[in-house]
C-alpha cells in the first residue's frame, strides 16, 4: 500500500494576530515511540540548521505543547490543515501554549520517518525557509500517531 505524504507551511510574521480567547485542549503526553520521532525531528533539524550556519533551536516545551497539541488534533480528526480546533492558527496556540513570538509552522502527514519528514521539508522551499530562518530561537515538534498508524507532524518555531 502506498502512503500519500504530504507536507504544507506557514509563515507568519510575529506581529501578525493577537491571542484569541480559545480555550485549547491540553496535549496527551507523547508514547515513547512518538517522543523519539520527535527529538529525532529536532535534531536533524537542527543538523540542517547548523550546517547552513544558523545557529541550533533551542527545545521549547511551550512550542512543544502547541505542536502535539495540533498534530493530536489532526490525527484524531483526519484533518491535515494549519487551521486547527475551533478555527486556531498557529500563532494563536503558540500564545496560548505561554509562548509571545512564534514564527513559522511546517506540518506534514505519512512519513515513516524522522529522515523523510525532514527531507521532503529541505525539499520545499516554504518549508526550508522556515527551519532555515536564523532569526527562529526556539522549536517544538508534535509527531502523533493515528489509530491506522498514519504519523501526524507538527513542527513550530519562535523568535
Amino acid at each position: 500500500m502506498r502512503i500519500r505524504r504530504y507536507v504544507l507551511a506557514a509563515l507568519v510574521p510575529a506581529t501578525l494576530g493577537t491571542a484569541m480567547f480559545v480555550s485549547p485542549a491540553a496535549a496527551a503526553p507523547a508514547k515513547a515511540s512518538e517522543k523519539s520521532l520527535e527529538a529525532d525531528i529536532a535534531r536533524l533539524t537542527n543538523e540542517q540548521r547548523t550546517a547552513k550556519g544558523c545557529p541550533a533551536a533551542t527545545v521549547n516545551a511551550q512550542l512543544t505543547a502547541a505542536a502535539r497539541g495540533h498534530s493530536e488534533w489532526m490525527a484524531e480528526t483526519g484533518t491535515f490543515s494549519h487551521t486547527g480546533r475551533d478555527n486556531s492558527r498557529f500563532v494563536e496556540r503558540a500564545k496560548v501554549a505561554g509562548y509571545a513570538r512564534p514564527s513559522s509552522e511546517n506540518i506534514a502527514y505519512g512519513y515513516r520517518s524522522a529522515d523523510e519528514v525532514v527531507k521532503a521539508w529541505m525539499k520545499s522551499p516554504g518549508h526550508r525557509a522556515n527551519i532555515l530562518n536564523c532569526k527562529s530561537k526556539a522549536v517544538g515538534v508534535g509527531a502523533v500517531y493515528n489509530a491506522k498508524g498514519d504519523a501526524y507532524y507538527t513542527q513550530v518555531f519562535g523568535f
